[in-house]
C-alpha cells in the first residue's frame, strides 16, 4: 500500500505532502482543482513518461516521492532479479530536471522506466471512466478467471511447456533448413572433406616438416660447409681443437705455479670440453645427413598440398584446416544421418506438444468450471447497481496455442432484456463499463491481495441508489485492500475512512494546488456542499451526517 506521497515543483503544485492510511480513502474537490495533477505525479512513480513542461519553476528540479509498504506482497524475487535492495518500506523517487532529463530511484538505486513500470504494476492500479480499455485486454480476462480458478501454478507449468514446445519447433525448422542447404552442397563438401582427411592433419608438425624439407633440399651444400667446419676444428697441428688442447695444457701447469691463474685454467678446461662435445656432435650430423630423393619428394608433395589447402580454405595454419575439416564433417554427417536426426527432433517436438496439450486441457477445464460462478457473481453485483437486466457473459473458445493456453476469452454484455450479449467494449456505455469494472474488481479483491486500487471518478454520471450501492461495494472492497476513490458523489465520500480535499489557493507566486486531510467537522461541511452547493443549509448538514453514520 502507498503510505505517503510528496510532490515538489510539479504543475500547479509548489510543495505537497500527504500520508495515506489503510482501508478506504476518498479525495474530493471542485473540477479543475488539480486532482488530475496528483494522479499525474503518481503516474510518474509508476513509470509513465515525463512531460518536462510540468516543471513549475524551471530553475529547480521537480521531485515526486512515494513511500510504500510491501509487507503483503511477494516481491523479494523481483527486487533480486533487478539487483535492487528489498525493504518492506520501499521509497520510489522521480526527478524531472530543467535540462530535459529524468531520473528514477528505488530505495536510492537508479532504475530505468521499464523497471519502474514493472514494479508499479504490483503497487497501484488506476482506473478512470476514460480508461476502461484494460477490461478488454487478454491479460485482464485471463487474470480474472485464473484468479478465481486458482490456476497460478498450472498456468506457470503450461507456460514452461509452451516455451519448450516453441523451442523444439524452432529447432526442428532450423534442422530442416540446415539439412536442405547441406544436401545441395553434399557432393562438393564430401570431396573437400576427403582432401583434408587424406593429409592426416592431426599428425602433421608443420615446423618439423619445413625444417626437414630445407635440410634435404640442401644436402650437398650442408656437407660442404660442415666439412669445412670440421677441418678447421680438427686439422692436425693447425686445428682449433689441437691449439686449444695445447693452450689448456700450458694453462693448467701455470695454475699449479700460481693460484692467480686457477680460474682461467678452469674456464679453459671448460672451453676444451665444450669444443670437443661440439666437434663430436658435428661429426654425428655429418654421418646422418645424406641425400634421400624419395623422402624429399614426399615432403615436397606434403608441402604443396598444405599450401593448396590453405589457399583453398583461406587458412593460415594447420589448426584452421582441422577446424574446417570438423565443420565439413558435421555438414556431411548432417546429410548422411539426416533421417535419424530429423526423427529425433520430431519426437522431441511431439513430446513437448503432448505435455503442453495436457496442461492446456487442464486449464481449459478449470476455467470452464468457474466461468458460470464468475458470471453469476458479476450479474448479481450489476443488479445491485441498478442494472436489473444486465447480462455479463464470459465466452470461452478453442484457439491456437498462446501464452494462456489453447483458448481465447471474450467478455460479452447486454444491458437490456431480449438483446443478445455482444462485445463488452462495444456495447457498454461509459457508466455501464465503470460498473462492470467495479463488479469485476470487487470479485478479484475477495481472492487475492490486489495492488492499491485508485478509482478516478468512475462514478461520474450516476446518482441516487446506484451511488449508494457503489459506495457500499467500495467500502466492502476496502476491508481487504487499500482503495482510493476520487469522487464527486457525496454517498461515496461519506463512506471513506480517510477524506482529503484538493483545492486551489492564490499565493504570491500565483495559483497553487493544495491537498489536506479533513477533520470530522470539515468532512460534514464538504459532503454537505457536495449535496447542496456552497450555500450550506441545516438540511444539507443533517443529510451529510446521516450519510456518514
Amino acid at each position: 500500500m502507498i503510505q505517503s506521497l510528496s510532490i515538489k515543483n510539479y504543475a500547479l503544485i509548489d510543495q505537497l505532502s500527504v500520508d495515506f492510511g489503510a482501508g478506504f480513502t476518498v479525495i474530493t474537490g471542485e473540477t479543475g482543482a488539480g486532482k488530475s495533477i496528483i494522479l499525474g505525479a503518481l503516474g510518474l512513480l509508476l513509470g509513465q513518461r515525463a512531460d518536462m513542461e510540468s516543471i513549475k519553476d524551471k530553475s529547480q528540479k521537480s521531485v515526486i516521492e512515494g513511500h510504500f509498504d510491501l509487507s503483503k506482497f511477494q516481491l523479494v524475487d523481483f527486487f533480486k532479479t533487478q539487483d535492487l535492495d528489498f525493504d518492506t518500506h520501499t521509497i520510489i523517487r522521480r526527478e524531472l530536471l530543467a535540462s530535459g532529463k529524468s531520473r528514477a530511484f528505488v530505495n536510492d538505486t537508479p532504475v530505468n522506466l521499464q523497471v519502474l513500470n514493472a514494479l508499479g504494476v504490483h503497487l497501484i492500479d488506476i482506473h478512470s471512466q476514460g480508461q476502461q480499455s484494460a477490461v478488454n485486454t487478454t491479460a485482464f480476462k485471463f487474470e480474472l478467471i485464473d484468479l478465481i480458478a486458482g490456476n497460478q501454478e498450472l498456468l506457470s507449468a503450461y507456460r514452461s511447456s509452451f516455451t519448450a514446445y516453441k523451442e523444439a519447433n524452432k529447432a526442428l525448422e532450423t534442422l530442416k533448413e540446415a539439412q536442405a542447404a547441406a544436401h545441395k552442397e553434399f557432393d562438393y563438401n564430401k570431396f573437400l572433406l576427403s582432401e583434408l582427411q587424406e593429409l592426416q592433419l592431426d599428425k602433421l608438425d608443420e615446423a618439423a616438416i619445413d625444417q626437414e624439407y630445407e635440410t634435404l633440399s640442401n644436402v650437398e651444400r650442408i656437407q660442404e660447409l660442415l666439412g669445412g667446419v670440421l677441418q678447421a676444428l680438427s686439422a692436425e697441428d693447425v686445428g682449433a681443437s689441437v691449439g686449444l688442447a695445447a693452450a689448456n695444457q700450458q694453462l693448467q701447469q701455470l695454475a699449479k705455479v700460481s693460484p692467480l691463474f686457477k680460474e682461467a685454467a678452469e674456464r679453459m678446461l671448460s672451453l676444451q670440453i665444450e669444443l670437443e662435445d661440439l666437434e663430436s656432435h658435428l661429426f654425428e650430423q655429418q654421418e646422418q645427413i645424406e641425400s634421400d630423393p624419395e623422402r624429399l619428394a614426399s615432403l615436397e608433395e606434403i608441402t604443396r598440398s598444405l599450401y593448396d589447402l590453405k589457399r583453398k580454405h583461406a587458412a593460415t595454419t594447420v589448426e584452421e584446416l582441422i577446424a574446417k575439416r570438423h565443420e565439413l564433417e558435421q555438414l556431411v554427417t548432417l546429410v548422411e544421418d539426416q533421417s535419424d536426426q530429423l526423427k529425433a527432433a520430431q519426437q522431441k517436438l511431439q513430446a513437448a506438444k503432448t505435455t503442453m496439450d495436457s496442461y492446456a486441457d487442464q486449464l481449459f477445464k478449470a476455467r470452464k468450471a468457474v466461468i458460470p460462478q464468475v458470471c453469476e457473481t458479476v450479474n448479481k453485483q450489476l443488479q445491485m447497481l441498478e442494472m436489473p437486466a444486465a447480462n455479463f457473459v464470459v465466452a470461452q473458445e478453442v484457439a491456437a496455442p498462446n501464452n494462456y493456453g489453447h483458448e481465447n476469452l471474450s467478455f460479452l454484455f447486454s444491458a437490456n432484456k431480449g438483446i443478445a450479449p455482444g462485445p463488452l467494449q462495444k456495447i457498454a456505455s461509459g457508466g455501464e463499463l465503470s460498473r462492470v469494472m467495479l463488479a469485476l474488481k470487487a470479485l478479484m479483491a475477495k481472492h487475492t491481495n490486489l495492488a492499491t486500487l485508485i478509482f478516478d471518478e468512475i462514478d461520474t454520471g450516476v446518482s441516487g441508489e446506484v451511488a449508494n450501492r457503489i459506495a457500499d461495494i467500495m467500502q466492502q472492497m476496502s476491508r481487504s485492500m487499500q482503495l482510493v476513490s476520487i469522487t464527486h458523489l457525496p454517498q461515496v465520500a461519506a463512506k471513506g475512512n480517510h477524506h482529503f480535499k484538493v483545492y486551489k489557493r492564490d499565493t504570491d507566486m500565483g495559483v497553487s494546488t493544495q491537498m489536506k486531510a479533513l477533520t470530522q467537522e470539515e468532512r460534514v461541511v464538504e459532503i454537505a456542499q457536495m449535496l447542496g452547493g456552497q450555500q450550506l443549509s441545516e438540511t444539507a448538514l443533517n443529510h451529510a451526517k446521516e450519510l456518514m453514520n
